[in-house]
């Protein structure tokens, strides 16, 4: 079964806020979340956000 997270633990694991993580969303930059239906929660798929980190890794460049 896929685990959630909110947005303070991704904040949590990105080590930034959870104002930054919003903004993220906001700006479209973040990693894919969706709203539960009825409520304001928003949350995030572990796999959702282990893919969008990977993909920021895979697009910094090496350190020399």
């Amino acid at each position: 079964m896929t685990k959630y997270l909110t947005t303070d633990e991704v904040a949590s694991l990105c080590r930034t806020s959870p104002e930054t993580v919003r903004w993220w969303r906001y700006a479209n930059r973040g990693p894919r979340s969706f709203r539960v239906p009825g409520g304001r929660r928003v949350l995030y798929a572990t796999e959702d956000v282990e893919a969008w980190i990977e993909a920021a890794r895979a697009d910094t460049p090496a350190s020399a």
